[in-house]
């Protein structure tokens, strides 16, 4: 298969336990798989992976896989691979829409945006797959506080359709410095701030530890104190995008353990790209986050 990345996939979309743990942590993926091999998981979080990270396995090994572990579903994943999902149980637990780069934050974009939404809300509804991903779009000279309203109003158009098909819209948190540059959403305050004026249990925010790491850190209690205003997160050791081990600076299983205490009930996705065999560090990330 091509080499994939996030956005190229994203644009496609738009168009068509303690010791595992403390093993991955310090980089010893064998005992962390070997622990994998012997010991259920907690679930007191459910896990997803994502598509594009692994896009060099097959689709059917990757569900297997999943399947096997006791991961809920994939994300970002085309329709023409939902009955692989559903072959092995899975779900696609979070459906692409429209691109990232033009969103909601200006006026003239709401009705291209609203429409890519609307059918991603039928399709996940028909499905019963549970989210659909939002994007702000670019600041391009935007000022923060206008974008945030016109981001708002946008939403509010599709949050009464997403409450009647019970599914929840998720617009992304993304870094605005080195991956995404003059991406709007790219603040978690900014995010919540948008989310409580549209004022509906069906729009939230996929807050994605990797890009709020490079903004604002503080990354526990800035989930504690928005938590209302979030529905999925996606993982990534920080710096360099890749495995959740003793290379990068994030402390995953605090992270996960604040999560579960806060009673989250919506998905972690595993969004890091791969140093080593894609699957054996999928392995590895999930024990790590099982707390």
């Amino acid at each position: 298969m091509a080499e994939i990345t996030r956005r190229t996939l994203l644009g496609s979309l738009a168009a068509g336990a303690a010791a595992a743990g403390a093993a991955a942590i310090t980089g010893n993926a064998a005992q962390a798989e070997a622990t994998v091999a012997t010991t259920k998981l907690k679930g007191r979080l459910k896990q997803s992976a994502c598509r594009w990270c692994v896009g060099n396995v097959s689709f059917e090994k990757l569900c297997a896989f999943c399947q096997e572990i006791g991961m809920k579903g994939v994300d970002l994943v085309g329709q023409n691979e939902w009955p692989t999902l559903k072959k092995y149980g899975l779900l696609c637990t979070m459906i692409g829409s429209h691109g990232i780069d033009k969103g909601f934050n200006r006026k003239e974009n709401h009705e291209q945006c609203a429409a890519a939404v609307r059918k991603a809300i039928d399709q996940a509804a028909e499905a019963g797959f549970p989210n659909v991903i939002a994007f702000s779009g670019n600041r391009a000279g935007l000022a923060d506080d206008v974008g945030a309203a016109n981001c708002a109003e946008g939403l509010k158009g599709v949050a009464a359709y997403a409450e009647e098909k019970k599914v929840t819209v998720c617009l992304e948190l993304l870094n605005s410095k080195r991956d995404h540059r003059d991406y709007q959403c790219d603040r978690t305050a900014w995010g919540a701030a948008v989310c409580k004026k549209v004022g509906s249990p069906r729009v939230k925010l996929l807050y994605d530890i990797y890009h709020m790491q490079i903004m604002e850190g503080d990354i526990i209690a800035t989930l504690r104190e928005n938590i209302q205003y979030i529905g999925h997160i996606h993982t990534a050791g920080v710096p360099g995008r890749h495995e959740l081990d003793d290379r990068q600076e994030l402390n995953y299983p605090a992270i996960m353990r604040a999560l579960a205490d806060l009673k989250f009930d919506g998905y972690i996705g595993q969004e890091f790209s791969p140093t080593r065999d894609p699957l054996e560090s999928l392995k590895a990330a999930v024990v790590l986050c099982d707390v």
